[in-house]
């Protein structure tokens, strides 16, 4: 048995009837052959994984009065049939199909008196392929975990022959409730000393990015005395060069940052990974900041067309990993954000890229002022009462809809993915676009993987608020063009599209 840390909490806590903590990944296979069965090799590879993979045989166990975070503990009534599934589309199967089917699913929440996974092979899409679609909550595994998961489940070669031996589900007796209680009574104790710390913390990384050394080297002899936590510069011209623009003013309103509703919408397409390249080496920046300069012209384009285009730059959450690969229980989350400008507000498209670039090397120094296991310490150390609570109530009362205070419009998050294909079985993965959250005041999430030569696209919103994503998908083709143009290089059409 093992408890949930507090940003894997987080993920629970905020769901809500019309928000969800899952996230879910979508694959493309070709079929090897007319007889390939997709059902049944998924079927037999998640039985061969279930007992060595723990979100996969392991469901949560609540505190009660919900006085601790929850645990994770063997599902004793175990049954495969019930999270891996089969369906099919009807003809013609195209992408708009499946990305349709996929929503429908995305917005259904997961059981929670179940392991919180569910997997779905799709069969009936065009030229033969089929799609595997992947559905975990967000507080059993993050990007980091699910790359190990998807490396778990998929094979290197097209004849790799692995050992689908099931291994046992090892049972375990779960603890009372009065044991539950004993722990988190004890643990409440120790809460003040903890929040104090991570409050000292906080508010010395505040003083340091606007330059107040007065509050600054207060909280610093202050932290001395309860314990050193973190380094900071001590002279006056390295605090100065460090000093960074939090972003704590509400971003700019959209048509998309209001309250959600259940229902989804999911587009999907893609680009050639060498265009992405090319125009990196003709602007001088990254593949990154190119990618947030596309999001960032189709975003302007498509509020152009509903005349709601803010005066001042959208601004982006960035979502960044800080796990390091030696983790003994990749089981868990080790992810953290920055929040970048993303130049809306700037009709140059060359200029954009440009601050795109001067955007993301400013979030960094965010990342590096107030360091990603501050926020964690922070989820730790808060009450998961008052936080279903806190956000039971913010989504009844609709608060998104009456105030916008969220300092980000958007999620934008490009991942890289492996440069070798991959199989199933024999059969070949040719596309892989992760799917994740949207949430009250922000109901549009962008995600883009690279995978061989390709870098796919994935766009899901809430169907209300963005009813004409594909449009949106759209644009963003539509500025790697206009991009091209602008630096002089060859647009690289998609192979097999």
């Amino acid at each position: 048995m093992r408890q949930l840390t507090g940003l894997d909490a987080t993920f629970l806590h905020m769901e809500s009837s019309t928000m969800f903590g899952h996230v879910s990944g979508l694959a493309l296979y070709s079929r090897p052959s007319a007889d390939f069965d997709p059902y049944a090799v998924v079927y037999e590879r998640f039985r061969s994984l279930v007992g060595r993979v723990a979100p996969l045989h392991e469901k949560l166990l609540e505190v009660p009065l919900g006085l601790d975070h929850p645990y994770w503990v063997v599902d004793d009534d175990f049954d495969l049939d019930y999270h891996v599934r089969h369906l099919g589309l009807a003809p013609p199967g195209d992408d708009r199909q499946l990305a349709d089917q996929v929503a429908r699913i995305f917005g259904r929440a997961l059981d929670r008196a179940r392991p919180l996974w569910e997997v779905y092979v799709i069969e009936g899409l065009a030229d033969g392929r089929w799609a595997l679609m992947t559905k975990f909550h967000h507080s059993s595994i993050d990007g980091g975990a699910g790359v190990v998961l998807l490396n778990m489940l998929t094979d290197t070669s097209p004849d790799a022959r692995p050992d689908l031996t099931p291994a046992p589900i090892e049972p375990e007796q779960a603890p009372t409730s009065a044991v539950l209680l004993q722990r988190s009574l004890s643990k409440l104790v120790s809460n003040p000393v903890r929040s104090l710390r991570l409050q000292l913390r906080v508010a010395q990384g505040l003083a340091d990015s606007v330059g107040f050394r007065p509050a600054s080297q207060l909280t610093r002899q202050v932290r001395r005395t309860v314990r050193a936590v973190t380094r900071r510069p001590e002279d006056e011209q390295t605090v100065a060069e460090n000093r960074v623009r939090l972003p704590l003013s509400p971003a700019p309103a959209t048509p998309w940052n209001k309250s959600i509703t259940p229902h989804r919408r999911f587009a999907m397409g893609s680009a050639s990974l060498d265009t992405l390249r090319a125009l990196k080496s003709a602007s001088g920046g990254t593949v990154n900041d190119v990618v947030m300069a596309v999001c960032t012209g189709a975003l302007r384009t498509y509020l152009l067309g509903y005349d709601a285009l803010p005066d001042r730059p959208l601004r982006a959450m960035v979502p960044v990993s800080f796990r390091t690969g030696d983790e003994d229980v990749p089981w868990t989350n080790m992810v953290s954000g920055i929040i970048a400008d993303l130049p809306t507000n700037c009709d140059d498209p060359r200029e954009r890229v440009a601050l795109c670039h001067e955007a993301m090397e400013a979030a960094k120094r965010q990342f590096e002022l107030i360091p990603a296991d501050t926020i964690a310490q922070g989820a730790q150390a808060t009450s998961p009462i008052l936080a279903t609570a806190a956000a039971r109530l913010a989504s009844r009362l609709r608060w998104a809809d009456r105030a916008n205070l969220l300092p980000n419009n958007v999620v934008i998050s490009n991942v890289p993915g492996p440069r070798s294909p991959m199989w199933l079985s024999g059969a070949r993965m040719e596309n892989y676009i992760p799917i994740s959250i949207v949430t009250d005041g922000m109901g549009l999430n962008i995600t883009v993987h690279s995978y061989l030569d390709r870098l796919d696209f994935g766009l899901i919103a809430c169907r209300e608020l963005v009813p004409d994503l594909w449009d949106l998908l759209e644009m963003h083709f539509e500025e790697i063009a206009l991009l091209c143009d602008v630096y002089g290089v060859p647009l690289t059409p998609v192979k097999g599209s």
